[in-house]
């Protein structure tokens, strides 16, 4: 259970934090942008589906893997400092990548991949990090409506960074468009130097990597119904990832839509991540945060649904447009308020930890229904796979309502936390 254990006075707290937000944002988006450039480099250059997909798992290898380890490093380490070297590493490589593709008429491959790698493994750093930082700079109660306008700045770059990143692709040469990403760790950086971050006593403290992911874990699995809600999750992203890493077929191939259209869903998707984030920012406090989550599996599992269902026509395409922004709409109500729960159950000292456990556990199904998605689509038709993926979204919420320990988590949580407050 969290514990106060700051080091500034929270009648301060909506400055510090929105100046946090500001600089995320800012790094954030000039991130997103250099991103998605290089990834229509590589398709631009080489065309090739296989390129693209090791890329993709580029991006989800180091989140699998190391993220049960970067919990106790996090909860060890000044979370500032390691957000600021995180940014600067990045930037190095932006600047070596950049050299090297002025300095020759191509990016070198296996530079291009090295460089999504260590920006991989900078996101799995600085993901949790952030995660962790969030209940030590604002109160208790605001929590819920903090993670979601964190939802929001995230959504927003969804929006814009591709097509700023489009934009900027077109007019500005690729050596010169990666050194956006120092622009924006110079930015994230210097907002972070002004941003107070509390320190807490775990900081300093040795390092046991494999006892404290062994730490990790057992909180989390103590948990029962945290545990639960976490491994329906897992499960969840295992059955919606093959739908998910292939809309651009579902509207190219099944809607015989253009690229144009393809990123329309896309944005409108992220459209409605963003009110749906605005929405809980906004209002973000509820006496018992599953019933939105359960309401929101069953949103998502009819909308993902029910697009499998469209005929593949232009009218078909304008319906799965509208589903689309619904389930947009959906989506933040999951992580959020997960997310919200899980700061509130744990002590700051010990959140990094049990938050590399998680993240790694709801990360790891990604990549095997990423493995699964092509065979399964050439063999049953993308449609279907939408069909499967809102019957599974649809299962997994029922599953978390008929679990007593899941579905009740949150009125116990909050129980608990009262009374403490009155203690």
């Amino acid at each position: 259970m969290t514990e106060p254990n700051l080091s500034f006075d929270l009648k301060d707290w909506k400055k510090n934090f929105y100046l946090f937000l500001i600089g995320q944002f800012l790094s954030g988006i000039t991130s997103m942008v250099v991103q998605y450039s290089i990834i229509w480099y590589l398709t631009k250059k080489t065309g090739s589906a296989t390129i693209l997909s090791f890329a993709t798992l580029l991006g989800m290898i180091p989140m699998v893997v190391l993220s049960p380890f970067v919990g106790p490093l996090i909860d060890r380490f000044n979370k500032k400092r390691l957000l600021i070297i995180t940014d600067i590493i990045v930037a190095i490589f932006a600047i070596i990548l950049s050299i090297a593709g002025t300095i020759s008429p191509s990016f070198p491959l296996w530079l291009v991949f090295v460089s999504l790698f260590v920006r991989s493994i900078a996101q799995t750093f600085q993901m949790p990090t952030i995660q962790s930082i969030i209940p030590t700079m604002v109160p208790e109660s605001e929590l819920t409506k903090v993670n979601g306008q964190l939802g929001m700045v995230q959504s927003a770059n969804f929006i814009i960074a591709p097509a700023l990143g489009a934009f900027l692709f077109a007019i500005i040469p690729m050596n010169r468009l990666i050194l956006l990403d120092v622009f924006g760790a110079i930015l994230g950086v210097g907002m972070l130097l002004l941003v107070m971050i509390p320190s807490l006593v775990s900081e300093g403290e040795r390092v046991h990597l494999l006892a404290d992911t062994k730490f990790g874990l057992k909180k989390l699995t103590e948990n029962k119904g945290l545990w639960y809600i976490t491994i329906i999750g897992a499960a969840f992203t295992l059955i919606f990832m093959p739908a998910a890493s292939l809309y651009p077929l579902m509207t190219m191939d099944y809607f015989n839509g253009s690229v144009g259209q393809a990123g329309l869903i896309e944005v409108v998707y992220s459209v409605g991540m963003l009110v749906g984030g605005a929405f809980i920012g906004v209002f973000g406090k509820w006496k018992d945060r599953m019933k939105p989550i359960l309401v929101a599996y069953l949103v998502l599992g009819l909308t993902i649904g029910a697009s499998g269902f469209l005929p593949g026509t232009s009218n078909g395409f304008i319906f799965f447009v509208v589903l689309n922004t619904i389930a947009g709409v959906a989506t933040p109500y999951f992580n959020t308020l997960l997310m919200s729960m899980i700061q509130q159950s744990y002590d700051p000292k010990i959140l990094g930890r049990v938050l590399g456990v998680l993240n790694s556990l709801m990360s790891i199904t990604g990549p095997v229904g990423l493995l699964f998605a092509g065979p399964l689509a050439d063999k049953i038709g993308v449609e279907m796979l939408f069909v499967i993926a809102g019957g599974g979204t649809l299962l997994c919420g029922i599953l978390t309502f008929t679990i007593p320990a899941a579905r009740h988590y949150d009125k116990e949580l909050q129980a608990r936390l009262s009374k403490n407050n009155i203690q």
